[in-house]
């Protein structure tokens, strides 16, 4: 019986989050990020026109933790789509013997680096999905660190709120 009324409080929530981002409009999304490797990405909306992300970037050189604040803006005639651009943070735990980033340094460790994303943001109208693309140029300090631009990726994300 308790079992029975778990999953009917989880379904009627799951219904409920539903019904809130049938718009054009979201609070929160949950979701992936897919670049060379992937990710785990949540993006939640401070105010109509900044948000904050949070991925986890997970591939066979390591593990990265990344921060970003994006300034958000409508596209004209493109109901749902805003571009977006912003500054963030990032660290990175690198495995030892790795080739990071055409980098054959040998070196492993943990790094960290600044970003920054330049970036699309649509979501679907009457559904629930909301989809990004975004250029992620950062600068990782350290030994044999420097510059990297092939950052980013395609985010496909469950939104909910608004």
């Amino acid at each position: 019986m308790k079992s029975i009324f778990i999953t009917a409080v989880i379904l009627l929530s799951f219904n409920y989050l539903q019904a809130q981002a049938m718009g054009r409009e979201y609070r929160t999304a949950i979701g992936v990020k897919v670049w060379d490797g992937g990710g785990l990405s949540v993006k939640h909306f401070v105010n109509d026109k900044a948000a904050l992300e949070g991925i986890a970037y997970m591939w066979n050189e390591g593990f990265r933790l990344t921060g970003l604040y994006e300034f958000h803006g409508d596209i004209g005639g493109a109901p749902g789509l805003k571009w977006y651009i912003g500054p963030g943070a990032h660290l990175g735990f690198y495995d030892h013997g790795n080739n990071h980033d055409n980098y054959n340094d040998g070196d492993g460790g943990t790094y960290f680096g600044i970003d920054g994303v330049l970036g699309l943001d649509f979501k679907f109208n009457k559904a629930p999905i909301n989809v990004s693309l975004d250029w992620q140029p950062v600068f990782e300090f350290g030994e044999g660190r420097g510059f990297y631009g092939n950052w980013g990726g395609l985010g496909i994300r469950y939104a909910f709120g608004k």
